[in-house]
């Protein structure tokens, strides 16, 4: 394909994209397909020759895009966000056309420069201290690893009595409702299943401290090593917030890592009246949020945080002769800042979003999605039959349909909120998930799309309401 060619087929491919954004909300969100349907429709084998792009792009949008999920469709409520928007977009074809791999600064030293204006624009975003330098992850999960490896190597070179410590005495403790990449991430770090703790929450599913002390006391006595605590901004479930300056005081206390997993709500903290959840997080040892939830960035983007960075690099950096540029005592090379070696330059994206839609956009955008959720959730409140499940103090709403002729069999009303959740996602115009709290099975309505509005979520609404009759 020449340059001539790939303009025509560019410009194309634009207006394709341009329809597609502004068509996405007429499409089903999930897909009316059967497993393995897609894998049967394509060829079995490569092709021997070159095909015309014609075909390649046809073959994109009649057998491709039939079987897509449509996470930006603004009747997206399932799970959280994966947002994107249309400046990110255009930074993303910027970035595949540059094609740089950014692994240092010498590689491309735009890249690792602007990367740390923008997570210093980030960091002042969210208010986090002046002690906090940030790097961007692909995931919150790779970042929550990067954390455990990080808090396993300090606990192992603590002084006093960690001098003697070794990895089979390291624990690290969460609550039980943290995301599941705590745990694996922890076996990942080589800590062992065995020395995961999951501490108790209360009844807004928050971390309890007291109950974090007292693991902490029962492991000491046992001649264990407290290496790492993680609290959590926004729980998967129900957007819990763990009190994170108790469990900062019991970290400091016991000179554990304090990572916190404010992986979708941190994006909250950009509103100063949300940033009460982020109090005590200066005692934190690092943090990560994904502006690629809830800051109308494309996937993959993750920001970490971290108060001390030599401890960073006493992991994570590598200096083979082949790496070794005369800038590097002088310069940042990422590559020493987490698992990878090889780099996109997803700084280019988010500050894409950061300049085109500034703070007041991006928070505009939030106290818009919080309101609708408020919405919903009076709307909940006064339906008869309806309960909320757990507090809001987000995007995210968690409910239950409990009519009163099922009594109080808790098996029984779980199958009917089950049949209640199918029968909303059936049309295809709305789509929302599931969990459980409680021990009970709850519906969960996630606001976070770019393009939702009242109306979309009014419509989930009338769904529900529907569905709960018929169900």
């Amino acid at each position: 394909m020449d340059p001539d060619e790939f303009r025509r087929h560019a410009h194309e491919l634009a207006d394709w994209m341009a329809d597609y954004l502004r068509d996405v909300g007429t499409r089903r969100v999930v897909p009316d397909v059967s497993p393995g349907s897609i894998r049967r429709s394509l060829p079995g084998s490569p092709p021997e020759t070159a095909e015309p792009f014609e075909l390649i792009a046809a073959d994109f949008r009649e057998r491709i895009m039939p079987g897509m999920t449509h996470w930006n469709h603004p009747g997206w409520f399932g799970y959280f966000p994966a947002n994107h928007s249309p400046p990110s977009i255009l930074a993303e074809m910027l970035v595949a056309t540059v094609g740089a791999q950014c692994m240092s600064w010498q590689t491309s030293p735009a890249a690792t420069e602007l990367e740390q204006v923008v997570m210093d624009w980030l960091r002042q975003m969210l208010g986090l201290p002046g002690s906090f330098t940030g790097v961007i992850q692909d995931t919150a999960s790779t970042a929550t690893l990067v954390a455990l490896l990080s808090a396993r190597d300090t606990a192992l070179a603590g002084t006093g009595d960690r001098s003697a410590a070794d990895l089979s005495r390291l624990t690290v403790y969460t609550s039980t409702e943290a995301h599941s990449s705590v745990a694996k991430g922890a076996r990942l770090a080589g800590y062992g299943a065995e020395r995961i703790r999951g501490i108790e929450v209360d009844d807004a599913y928050a971390m309890q401290p007291g109950r974090l002390e007292a693991a902490i006391a029962r492991d000491l006595a046992g001649g264990l090593v407290p290496a790492c605590i993680v609290a959590t901004v926004g729980t998967t479930s129900s957007t819990a917030v763990d009190p994170l300056r108790a469990v900062g005081e019991i970290a400091r206390r016991h000179r554990a890592w304090l990572h916190v997993d404010a992986a979708y709500a941190g994006a909250a903290a950009i509103l100063p009246e949300r940033r009460s959840c982020f109090d005590g997080v200066e005692l934190a040892d690092s943090l990560v949020f994904n502006p690629h939830k809830w800051l109308l960035t494309n996937f993959p983007c993750s920001a970490y945080f971290v108060r001390d960075v030599p401890a960073l690099l006493r992991t994570f950096s590598t200096a083979p002769a082949y790496l070794r540029t005369a800038h590097d005592p002088e310069v940042v090379n990422y590559r020493d800042w987490g698992i990878q070696l090889g780099r996109q330059f997803r700084a280019l994206k988010l500050w894409f979003v950061i300049r085109s839609y500034g703070l007041d956009g991006l928070r505009a955008m939030l106290r818009r999605h919080i309101a609708l959720a408020a919405s919903f959730r009076s709307w909940v409140e006064a339906e008869p039959g309806f309960v909320v499940a757990a507090p809001s103090p987000f995007g995210l709403v968690c409910f239950r349909h409990e009519p009163p002729s099922l009594g109080a069999d808790g098996a029984a009303r779980d199958r009917w909120n089950q049949r209640l959740l199918e029968r909303v996602n059936a049309p295809g115009d709305v789509y929302l998930t599931h969990t459980v709290l409680g021990g009970r099975y709850t519906l969960r309505l996630a606001i976070g799309q770019w393009q939702t509005e009242e109306s979309h979520v009014r419509r989930a609404w009338e769904l529900i309401r529907g569905a709960a009759r018929d169900a």
